[in-house]
């Protein structure tokens, strides 16, 4: 039977601000990447949605990013290599402690933001990333861009890796994700997200801005939840998923 990891990032509330619909989203994914406060997220609410999670029997994941509350995470920032270890060891302890307090634990480190798309990228950034899960856990996987340096660094240190591909997210003929800022690079259109994801997972291929077909090999989606319809948008997807006989379950119960 086909299957597929759907992952979304939740946990993104902070204090009495609140960011989409854990609850709602934790009935449609398998794997959840939650906050661990740099980026958002407080302790309680970080709590809250690991404890949906466990419930749920959906997987953890601890999703790190730069120090980062105003910018949402979402800045790129040159932060030197033993603050930026210190900083990726402390958001993985937290969450690992606030998922031991629910019977819980975490399986996997998804990079977020900035820090995501800087790891792909850069072999300092993304070699201290995967030092920093390492010298937390080396059994815990990472999760990112297919043929990315983070997931090449990961590979190097010795950490399982996972490769991810965006429901929601517009491709460029060289199979990268369009920038957040260019128009079109959001998509909205629940069925059109979720044929795409269906033939991402059956055929391993996606359809690029220009209409180009680009192959994205990917053990997981990314379903984001802190876009506008985006539990309905989830829902979608599985259900169309679901209806083609595609199973979906977290990467991690196939040993990542």
């Amino acid at each position: 039977m086909t299957a597929v990891d759907l992952n979304s990032d939740l946990g993104e509330g902070f204090g009495r601000w609140t960011l989409g619909d854990d609850a709602a989203m934790l009935a449609v994914v398998s794997s959840a990447n939650v906050a661990c406060g740099f980026h958002a997220g407080d302790p309680a609410s970080i709590r809250r949605t690991v404890r949906l999670a466990v419930a749920r029997g959906v997987a953890v994941g601890a999703h790190v990013g730069y120090r980062d509350l105003a910018g949402f995470g979402r800045r790129r920032m040159d932060v030197p290599s033993e603050e930026l270890q210190a900083d990726v060891v402390y958001q993985v302890g937290a969450l690992q402690a606030l998922a031991a307090a629910e019977g819980g634990r975490v399986s996997y480190v998804k990079p977020h933001g900035a820090l995501y798309n800087t790891a792909a990228v850069d072999e300092r950034v993304a070699t201290d990333v995967a030092a920093a899960v390492a010298a937390v856990d080396p059994s815990l996987a990472v999760l990112g861009l297919p043929g990315s340096r983070a997931l090449a660094a990961a590979e190097a240190a010795g950490l399982p890796t996972v490769a991810e591909a965006f429901a929601d997210r517009a491709y460029t003929p060289a199979g990268t994700l369009v920038p957040r800022r260019e128009p079109g690079a959001v998509l909205d259109d629940p069925d059109d997200v979720a044929r795409r994801v269906l033939r991402l997972v059956t055929e391993g291929v996606v359809e690029a801005v220009d209409g180009s077909l680009v192959a994205v090999p990917a053990g997981s989606v990314c379903v984001h939840g802190d876009t506008p319809g985006a539990a309905a948008m989830a829902r979608r997807v599985r259900e169309v998923l679901d209806a083609a006989g595609v199973a979906v379950r977290p990467f991690t119960s196939a040993g990542a």
